[in-house]
């Protein structure tokens, strides 16, 4: 049983705390820049990171992907970012999610990413296929229609990369991801993990040559009283399902954090 799954299963009424062990290893992954996908049901995986150069490409490139009439009126590609309350609308609530946002769509950049994630050990094997477990897939679009316990068959990365800057004071609230759904060559699709890869390295994580103070990703328990904290590292990568799952942006202290999250899409095999 994984840290996380101790630490944040939604149906446990008395969780565990974690081990020192599960510590350990979380602690031994974060500290090499081997990434982790968190589940409820897995362990974590270490993946072989992007480099930080590549990191200040892929940012330089999708801010030059921004056309002059997107740009904002000080001739920014960025724009504050917005929250969704469904039906096709977003506003701003800076009280509770507090940066900017650039979007870029391209999968064949996608693609490339996820191609690199590919090479950890073990992940092709987890991500291609999930099925029997419903604490990843309750309560999806796709599920309702079925009967709890379908197989999902991993499609694509969502070529959309939502780029996120966080400058000194900036945040992101306790939240949980939503899932998004698609159709998509006859297929209907619907998320069920995020891909998140921070793009620039912080204190925490490198040590005084990097600017950046704080920004780091809490997964919190349903209580708050628990955390487990993943610092932002150039080619750092989290893969974690979006159901159930808390957690948040911490307040950035001094520099700018630069992050890329996007969504795992599956379909429902019959």
């Amino acid at each position: 049983m994984s840290l996380f799954r101790r630490l944040l299963n939604p149906f446990s009424s008395t969780p565990s705390p974690p081990s020192q062990a599960d510590k350990d290893a979380l602690a031994r992954r974060t500290k090499a820049n081997k990434p982790v996908l968190v589940t409820y049901e897995s362990n974590p995986i270490p993946i072989p990171p992007p480099s930080s150069p590549e990191c200040t490409a892929l940012l330089a490139l999708a801010e030059s992907s921004v056309a002059d009439v997107s740009k904002s009126e000080d001739g920014s590609p960025w724009r504050r970012a917005m929250v969704n309350v469904g039906v096709g609308y977003e506003v701003f609530t800076p009280h509770y999610r507090n940066s900017d946002r650039l979007i870029w769509d391209r999968q064949e950049v996608i693609d490339r990413i996820w191609a690199r994630c590919l090479r950890a050990e073990g992940l092709r094997e987890q991500a291609e296929e999930v099925s029997g477990q419903p604490v990843i897939t309750r309560g999806c679009k796709l599920e309702r229609k079925r009967e709890e316990g379908s197989r999902w068959r991993f499609v694509r990365a969502n070529e959309r990369m939502r780029f996120l800057k966080y400058s000194g004071g900036e945040f992101f609230q306790a939240h949980r991801d939503a899932t998004f759904g698609e159709e998509r060559d006859g297929k209907m699709l619907e998320s069920l993990f995020t891909l998140h890869l921070y793009l620039n390295d912080s204190k925490a994580a490198v040590g005084d040559g990097a600017e950046l103070v704080g920004g780091a990703t809490p997964f919190l328990s349903n209580d708050y009283k628990r955390r487990i904290d993943v610092d932002p590292k150039a080619g750092r990568v989290l893969i974690f399902q979006q159901r159930g799952l808390l957690h948040s942006g911490d307040d950035v202290k001094e520099g700018v954090k630069y992050t890329m999250r996007t969504d795992l899409m599956y379909e429902v095999v019959e």
